[in-house]
């Protein structure tokens, strides 16, 4: 570290990078990490929503079923195919725990995201009154896409549990 003098102040010079420059390279990273697995969920997401967003119109539109029984047997049926794609495809890398503890978390996760399109859907049909299909449709896209950005949070830090990290040491012990 340097030090100047300027008007009888003395200033520190830290070597390296600036403290900004550290925080946004470190942020960068961080953020180009997760690309590949947000990219991975969004394709199985996609999938899902259209399980979930077609299932649904077409239980309300054309079954003549209620807003919210329509909702949730569609996301019962897109929850089934997104545990799929994401324990074998979008989070195959992350720490496997036993299936049944997994499983439980994943469908109370899916609930929750449920719960969250379904107060959407419920706001607009009964305190807003919009039954018609295109409200119908509008709220459950909104309210899939609030549920969906839990889940993926949800799902990382629950669920789909990153890898351990490997220590220099540890490695350098397994090296030897």
């Amino acid at each position: 570290m340097r030090a100047r003098k300027y008007s009888g102040y003395e200033i520190r010079l830290e070597k390296g990078p600036p403290p900004m420059v550290r925080l946004l390279a470190g942020s960068v990273a961080r953020v180009r990490g997760l690309v590949p697995e947000l990219a991975k969920f969004g394709v199985v997401g996609s999938i899902g929503a259209v399980v979930d967003l077609g299932g649904s119109g077409a239980l309300y539109g054309s079954a003549h079923l209620g807003p919210l029984t329509s909702k949730a047997i569609a996301v019962t049926a897109a929850c089934v195919v997104t545990y799929l794609g994401s324990r074998f495809w979008t989070f195959r890398h992350r720490e496997n725990q036993s299936l049944l503890r997994e499983l439980i978390l994943f469908i109370v996760l899916n609930a929750i995201g449920l719960i969250i399109a379904e107060a959407v859907i419920a706001i607009t049909a009964y305190a807003f009154g919009a039954r018609n299909q295109v409200a119908y449709n509008a709220a459950s896209v909104i309210g899939t896409g609030l549920g969906t950005i839990f889940r993926f949070f949800a799902y990382r830090k629950w669920v789909f549990l990153a890898p351990p990290p490997v220590h220099e040491a540890g490695l350098d012990e397994a090296i030897r």
